[in-house]
């Protein structure tokens, strides 16, 4: 798939084959509100970002359909949870989440952190369904690689360290990894998930590992140039936030001009890695680095 059109039809594809998924997967019928909450948190808005990347590296090793699918849609709950508790008041206290009023200001706080919760379990029962043709080795592989991802050396340890980062000078060094961890652990995590459900030799894996890397720090350096650069209608999120709670972000550690430099940099990187990797359906992967380091919001 080489053309903008056919990489559209796929994007379109593969977002109703995984909102079809989460809607079916996240029950509504949870006690007390609690699936009513975890379904505002996670359905109905967001990129889709990490299900596309799963997706699109499944396909690029001839990876396993049901596999690939339940872990497009783990890798969703995770980076869903982690956005309801880092939007509450202890963490990052915001309101506005995919255009919409945040979990905690929809039904409360105690209810906000419960539903955070249960996404986080949710993601591993989808892994590992009793009735499932995925292999139990399979599941397991996927599993191992999603919870190393989601935590202390991935998106929690980066989280501790924003947060003790607050008004805190940071080298550039200091800030990518901090965003290594943060963001960039569970995009490259989802990268490997997709190639795990397929054949990809030692020296693919490796350049699949390097390309996730890649995408997952641009993903975090356009994400701090959006914040001082975009309206906050326009991102879904409340624009300026990082700024006005004094955090270090590439922005104010680079200069803007300098962090557009440098994401383009590593959308570079990111097809260099595609083209040591060997494959030949990597078409969608390489437009995906396009998409992270050009969007808009």
């Amino acid at each position: 798939m080489n053309s903008r059109a056919g990489f559209e039809n796929w994007i379109r594809e593969a977002l109703l084959q995984t909102e079809s998924a989460l809607d079916a997967w996240v029950p509504g019928d949870a006690p007390a509100a609690l699936g009513e909450a975890m379904r505002y948190g996670v359905l109905d808005g967001g990129k889709r970002l990490r299900p596309l990347l799963v997706l699109a590296a499944s396909q690029a090793v001839g990876g396993h359909p049901q596999a690939a699918l339940r872990a497009a849609v783990a890798v969703e709950l995770i980076h869903a949870y982690s956005l309801v508790h880092d939007d509450m008041p202890c963490m990052d206290n915001d309101v506005l989440r995919r255009g919409k009023p945040t979990v905690h200001v929809k039904y409360g706080e105690a209810s906000a952190m419960l539903a955070g919760d249960a996404m986080q379990a949710l993601a591993f029962e989808v892994l590992t369904p009793t009735d499932s043709h995925v292999p139990p080795a399979l599941q397991a592989r996927l599993c191992g690689l999603l919870a190393r991802s989601a935590g202390c050396a991935g998106m929690a340890g980066g989280q501790a360290i924003d947060l003790a980062s607050i008004g805190q000078p940071l080298s550039e060094a200091e800030l990518r990894e901090m965003h290594r961890r943060k963001t960039g652990a569970l995009l490259q995590a989802s990268v490997l998930m997709g190639a795990a459900t397929g054949a990809a030799s030692a020296s693919a894996w490796a350049a699949l590992s390097d390309y996730g890397a890649a995408i997952g720090l641009a993903f975090q350096v356009v994400d701090d140039i959006l914040d001082v650069t975009q309206a906050s209608d326009t991102l879904g999120k409340t624009a300026g936030k990082d700024a006005e709670a004094n955090k270090p972000t590439y922005v104010t550690v680079l200069g803007l001009e300098a962090a557009r430099a440098e994401a383009q940099a590593l959308r570079r990187s990111a097809h260099e890695a595609l083209a040591r990797s060997g494959l030949s359906s990597g078409a969608c992967l390489a437009m995906l680095a396009d998409m992270v380091v050009e969007r808009d919001r």
